[in-house]
Parts: C-alpha cells; structure tokens; sequence
C-alpha cells in the first residue's frame, strides 16, 4: 500500500484590517480579520519543497490590504468574493480560495445627543461572519454571526425527558434559558443586499428567541430556522450551535430564605451543546 499526499491548502490567516472612509466630514468604519486559504497544485512544495508554485501567505496579507481601498469593505460579503475570485482567476496554479472574514462592530458616540462624526464605541460581543469559497467553477457563500449571548428569565421549559439509573436532574416548567449562539447559513447566489439580510437574520433570530414558549433549546432552534427559511428564499439552510449556559437555582434555605427562581448561579461547564441544521427539503 503506497503513501499519498491528500487534500491539502495554505494561507495566511487572521490579518487584521481597519478601513476607514474619510471622503467626507462625517467617516465610516470597517473593522475586519481575514483568513486566506489556496488551493491547487502544490504538490511539489510538500513532497520535494519546490516552491515555484507558492504564492507566498504574505502576498495574500499584502492582498487583503490593497483590495481594502481598491474594492473597499463595505460588505464584508463582496469584498471577500472579490479576494476568491482574484487568486483563482490571476494565480496561475490556484484552483480554488477559501476567504473567511469576521467583522467587529462599531456604533458612533453620542455627544449632546447627536452622533459624532469620527468616534465610535464596540457594539455587542456578537462578530459576524462570511466564508466565501470558490472551487470547480462554483461560488459558495456561507455568512452568519457567533458570540450572540441571549437570556430569557422565563418562558422555557425542561421536562419529560428521558430517564435512567443515572439520572438526577429535576423537571422544570420555568427556567432560564441562555446561550451564546453561534448561526451559519448559506446563500443560494450572490445577487443579495448582504448587510439588509444579515441585520435582518440576525432579529428574526432574537424575536423568535423571545417570543417561542420552548419546551427545549432545541426547539427553539427550529422555529428560529424556520423563520429565516419562510422570510429569506435567497437562503438555502441555517445550521445552529447553541451551548446551553445552564443557570442553577442556588439553595438559600440553610439561611431562612425562600427562592423563588431569583438567585440562580450561572455555570460555565460543562455545559449542554445543541446542534441543528434547518434547511429546505
């Protein structure tokens, strides 16, 4: 049985890009990290370290700055289609990129009530997300968001589940119920207003989260989908990972105090890890 080299790729990963638009008084903000990643013919640099089919990871870095002003980055979408399409189309031995870029987010400062036109404030803790690969002549664009801490007091359920000699955990028809959700979904074409459809993703996620009676994490993670799928045709299927952040009513009965779901403590492992991909049949 011989040895092979299998499936292989390279890149230069998370460069970290600021761009700034200054063409007016009043500047706009694009705060990125860009991963790169070619592949093709390079078979030679692992098997004899002949390196004349490398384009070298600091050419790609060098790439991802110079498309910043001659592309701009205003969709982090576009921008990073433009980078795939460029190394597979200019990079004579690259036949597919893989570039994946997470954005922070910024909102302006508030001075005497009014937005200031330079000074901004990090948003959030949620970054969002795209991947864009380009291979065999298809273009496949996969955006979301990770990070996105949400908690409701009220209004979930725990109950029915399956028992056995190992179990201890106790029913529950009111608990918290918080994670920290990461959400993937993936575009049928590129003719979509990126920035409009992420925003809009993003609330039907958090109105769903709120407003779904959930009889399981998993449950909610249905409707979730199911909503994004009925709203946005341009999407094809919205995969899920949710760790439950499990909080836990502490016992204050050895201190003469009654709790009534008010003081909980919030463990952070191990923690329940809830998977699902919602998609069209």
């Amino acid at each position: 049985m011989g040895i092979v080299l299998g499936a292989n790729q390279y890149g230069k990963a998370e460069n970290r890009l600021v761009r700034i638009y200054r063409e007016t008084a009043r500047h706009e903000i694009r705060d990125v990290t860009v991963s790169t990643a070619l592949r093709g013919d390079f078979a030679p640099a692992h098997l004899a370290g002949d390196q004349s089919n490398v384009l070298p990871t600091d050419t790609q870095k060098n790439t991802c700055y110079a498309f910043a002003k001659k592309h701009g980055l205003r969709e982090i979408e576009d921008y990073a289609l433009a980078l795939a399409r460029h190394f597979v189309s200019s990079v004579e031995p690259v036949r597919g990129a893989r570039i994946a870029v997470d954005e922070l987010a910024w909102e302006r400062v508030l001075v005497d009530g009014r937005e200031h036109d330079h000074t901004w404030v990090r948003r959030g803790q949620e970054i969002r997300t795209t991947v864009v690969t380009i291979e065999d002549g298809r273009e496949e664009i996969v955006s979301g968001l990770r990070d996105l801490v949400v908690l409701k007091s009220t209004g979930s359920e725990f109950a029915g589940f399956l028992t056995d000699e190992y179990t201890t955990l106790a029913e529950t028809h009111d608990r918290v119920m918080a994670t920290s959700l990461e959400a993937t979904w993936r575009y049928t074409d590129t003719a979509v207003s990126w920035d409009a459809t992420w925003a809009d993703v993003k609330r039907l996620l958090l109105e769903r989260f709120a407003t779904v009676h959930s009889l399981a994490l998993q449950q909610t993670l249905w409707e979730m989908g199911r909503a994004v799928l009925e709203a946005h045709p341009q999407i094809a299927e919205i995969s899920f990972a949710a760790p439950n952040k499990h909080h836990f009513v502490v016992d204050l009965g050895p201190f003469g105090l009654d709790n009534p779901n008010e003081v909980f403590y919030a463990a952070d492992r191990p923690y329940g890890l809830i998977e699902a991909t919602i998609t069209r049949d």
